[in-house]
């Protein structure tokens, strides 16, 4: 059992100047997910602190001198308050009506997503401007960073323009492992949420229906080193050759969801792919693919020693 005082105790020293909350109340947040959710400790803590920066009046003065300005790419960490100054890429529709506005921000290193909540009530992003942004959030999910907008961020539009970086990333290899949490999911239909329900229950919301989704967490191995990269359900039903209707007609007659990641695995294992896309956190998320001829002898040896 994780030492759940000491993670309150860094929860509450991160808003002690914002608010009255006490230790106790961040000890039964993080034990009713931990004990009652089974949450990963990491897991709740992140969700409690994400919690606390929606709920707290946070004082802005508090944050400015504190802030670094920081380039995308070198955001690896979650529950940072950074600034940044980036060029709007893309905006598409939010899911929720909790969602103000949503897309992707882009500077010379690389691409993010941003989230800003319609709460916040902040002044409105236009696609192709750049803006200076104090205040703004890091947040993380399988892997894949982004930033929150919330109601201390501050937006200035900037007289300049920004060249966006490319962060595609391009790999060959063997597709050698199929990990846990492929195939046919659910995931929570909450605002902007998405998270994989385990055993009906989201981390941050608890029990809910959910919503079916597709996916592949796939190894690829090059021969010289490893590279989890994750097809989303578009790419899945491509790679597969199943369409999610199909997937959840398969688990209906089989009464069990995990027949569908066996017949993935089965079609997709030991077969080697060219694919492209962004590097987010460990992962390359896999934006196209081809399928590649078999390897040489020589390969084949390399890749299955790593592999064992």
């Amino acid at each position: 059992m994780p030492d759940l005082r000491s993670h309150a105790e860094d929860i509450h020293d991160q808003f002690a100047d914002q608010t009255d909350l006490t230790v106790d109340e961040v000890e039964d947040r993080l034990d009713t997910l931990v004990t009652d959710y089974q949450v990963p400790i990491d897991e709740a803590r992140r969700s409690v602190t994400s919690t606390y920066y929606d709920e707290v009046e946070v004082d802005q003065d508090s944050l400015d001198d504190a802030n670094e300005h920081r380039e995308l790419d070198s955001i690896q960490t979650a529950e940072e308050w950074i600034d940044i100054t980036a060029k709007v890429v893309e905006l598409w529709e939010p899911r929720s009506d909790a969602i103000g506005q949503v897309g992707l921000l882009g500077d010379a290193s690389g691409r993010i997503k941003f989230t800003a909540w319609a709460k916040s009530d902040l002044d409105t992003l236009e696609e192709g401007e750049v803006y200076h942004l104090e205040n703004v959030v890091t947040d993380e999910y399988e892997g894949q960073f982004s930033v929150k907008l919330n109601r201390t961020t501050t937006i200035e539009q900037a007289d300049e323009e920004i060249e966006v970086g490319d962060n595609t990333t391009e790999i060959e290899g063997a597709l050698v492992d199929m990990q846990s949490g492929s195939g046919l999911i659910k995931r929570c239909p909450d605002d902007d949420c998405t998270r994989v329900l385990q055993n009906g229950r989201c981390s941050e919301h608890g029990e809910v229906e959910g919503e079916f989704d597709l996916r592949v967490k796939g190894v690829i191995d090059d021969g010289r080193e490893v590279h989890e990269t994750i097809f989303n359900q578009e790419m899945t039903e491509e790679l597969a050759g199943i369409s999610l209707d199909e997937a959840k007609e398969r688990a209906m007659d089989a009464l069990d969801t995990s027949v569908v990641a066996d017949d993935i695995s089965e079609t997709i294992l030991g077969k080697y792919y060219h694919i492209e896309g962004p590097t987010l956190g460990r992962y390359v998320l896999a934006n196209e693919f081809e399928q590649l001829g078999a390897r040489s002898d020589a390969e084949n040896v390399l890749i299955t020693a790593r592999s064992l």
